[in-house]
């Protein structure tokens, strides 16, 4: 004995709206808090870099660091890519932390996949209970039955 309404009234109210999108806010939060821990560090250091204070021109595109650029390069730390860039200005040429396409198609896919797997999780634990909550309401209809 299935009931036919799923989905409880208590899901639509206001109050639950809103605590669902303050979660998933701070959920999208952790999409973008490393772009923004990253400029917060860069602004931390003592002398701040040409590419802040002007306009710059990037001279190599986004790539990965290697293991010698890791260890020596402060921009490497961050992301764990560098961009070169030439200041307009003082014509100085300095190495940029960067977010490479192919590291945010793959922070987006690993995202994707975890929302998968929670989704199959709880669905599975949806039907679950709804079964367990069927077979306690037979239970009790056979007992008021068998009383009669």
């Amino acid at each position: 004995m299935e009931s036919d309404c799923r989905i409880p009234v208590v899901c639509c109210r206001p109050r639950v709206l809103v605590l669902h999108a303050l979660f998933w806010g701070l959920v999208s939060l952790r999409v973008f808090g490393a772009a923004l821990l990253s400029e917060e560090r860069t602004v931390k250091q003592l002398i701040a870099p040409c590419w802040l204070l002007e306009d710059f021109v990037v001279t190599t595109e986004c790539s990965q660091c290697n293991a010698f650029q890791s260890r020596s390069w402060s921009s490497c730390e961050l992301t764990g890519y560098v961009e070169r860039v030439n200041c307009t200005r003082s014509n100085r040429d300095e190495h940029k932390s960067c977010r490479s396409a192919v590291m945010e198609d793959h922070l987006f896919w690993k995202f994707e996949a975890a929302m998968l797997a929670l989704t199959a999780v709880f669905a599975i634990l949806v039907v679950v209970r709804q079964r367990w909550l069927d077979r306690l309401a037979s239970e009790k209809v056979r007992r008021q039955i068998e009383s009669i």
